[in-house]
């Protein structure tokens, strides 16, 4: 239907209340009273029991339903860009891992390919998240170790010539080449972040310098006090973890799954960066709506093995966290269960604010007149009923 009229308790970034929300051409055209009658071409979705939500953004997603992004074909992407859909995320920045060259250029040509031409089921891909292969080695979590390495022009120069498909980039600071790199994303227009590092308070406040905006995953595979402590016994200094808290500058991400980080944490997190500045994040696999076993990090040839089990990913031999397992539905149910904190509030962390992150807020991200109708329908306990796309409803 090219008109819709949604009608039930509307997710605003600071509030919930009743209403009516008119769609036209895929777009949010009007706010009427909920007892308002309807256009008479008007076709009415109506909850009464639950909430009309903009639709979830993720900003670190790899895969799902056996498919990972970096096995770089066709049927990966409509597998996983579909089993996302179903947890709710409409839009989001397909992550790439550690891999060879060409393992990274074939997802970035399949990113290209689906942003252009969308995926009808799925989510929609604002882009790619470059992530990997430009990593510290020891921080390197579990992505294979083999194929990191320090950026260098004749490289990434092929990787930014799909700058206009690069939604994020991230670079560990203290390795050799990151500032070049980091300039040359910037001077191309793509937002640059912090992840899988070890560098200093200094370093991180150089990286600031250069441009960078944003951290993944708080609290994982990054530097602090107790781990830059091993190389300098005295005096004590920050790394990534007290830089992202310090500086307004820096957003950053939480995976929100209960298992990478408990309620204190997020709590913290939420206190020192605020939800404008904290995004929820799903960091999931390829094992995402998959039985328990084993699975691949990336892609198939050249991955890093892992575990499903106890609902997240593990290391082979059960000695730390490899990934996420779960959807953006899930993330926002774990966090607003382990910190009291407003739906609506909890809401805006897995739209507005990763939408704001990725530079999509104008487009995305809330329910406001002249942005695109990506609107979920939650029943109360924030499950995942149905979902639209630019004003088209989605099979789930």
């Amino acid at each position: 239907m090219s008109t819709l009229l949604f009608r039930g308790p509307l997710v605003f970034p600071d509030r919930i209340e009743p209403g009516a929300m008119l769609v036209k051409d895929g777009r949010i055209a009007a706010f009427m009273g909920v007892t308002e009658p309807p256009p008479p071409d008007a076709h009415v979705v109506e909850i009464a029991d639950g909430y009309i939500s903009p639709g979830f953004v993720d900003l670190h997603v790899h895969g799902g339903a056996g498919a990972d992004f970096m096995d770089g074909t066709a049927e990966a992407f409509q597998l996983a860009l579909r089993c996302h859909a179903r947890h709710g995320t409409t839009r989001m920045a397909i992550t790439t891992t550690v891999a060879t060259h060409e393992q990274i250029l074939a997802t970035l040509e399949q990113t290209r390919r689906f942003r252009l031409t969308p995926e009808p089921n799925g989510s929609r891909v604002l882009g790619a998240h470059f992530y990997g292969p430009y990593f510290r080695y020891e921080a390197r979590g579990a992505h294979p170790g083999g194929p990191v390495r320090p950026p260098v022009e004749e490289e990434y120069s092929q990787y930014l010539a799909y700058a206009d498909d690069l939604v994020t980039a991230t670079i560990a600071p203290e390795i050799p080449g990151a500032k070049a790199f980091a300039l040359a994303c910037r001077d191309k227009g793509v937002r640059t972040n912090v992840g899988h590092s070890w560098a200093t308070f200094a370093q991180m406040t150089e990286a600031v310098e250069w441009g960078v905006r944003h951290v993944d995953h708080l609290f994982c595979a990054m530097s602090d006090k107790t781990r830059l402590r091993q190389f300098q016994l005295f005096p004590m200094q920050g790394g990534v973890l007290e830089a992202t808290l310090y500086y307004d500058e820096l957003t950053t991400e939480v995976i929100a799954d209960g298992l990478h980080l408990d309620s204190s944490l997020l709590l913290l997190a939420l206190k020192l960066k605020g939800p404008d500045r904290l995004a929820l994040v799903t960091d999931t696999s390829r094992a995402l709506d998959m039985p328990d076993g084993d699975y691949m990090i990336g892609p198939l040839v050249g991955g890093e093995p892992l575990i499903k089990r106890h609902g997240v990913g593990l290391l082979p031999d059960g000695t730390a966290l490899a990934s996420s397992v779960n959807g953006m539905d899930h993330m926002v149910q774990t966090f607003l269960k382990l910190t009291g904190r407003p739906v609506w509030e909890v809401l805006r962390m897995a739209s507005l604010t990763p939408a704001r992150i990725a530079g999509h807020d104008k487009e995305i991200g809330s329910l406001d007149v002249g942005k695109r109708a990506d609107v979920i329908l939650l029943d109360p306990a924030l499950n995942v009923q149905r979902v639209f796309i630019d004003g088209l409803e989605l099979p789930l």
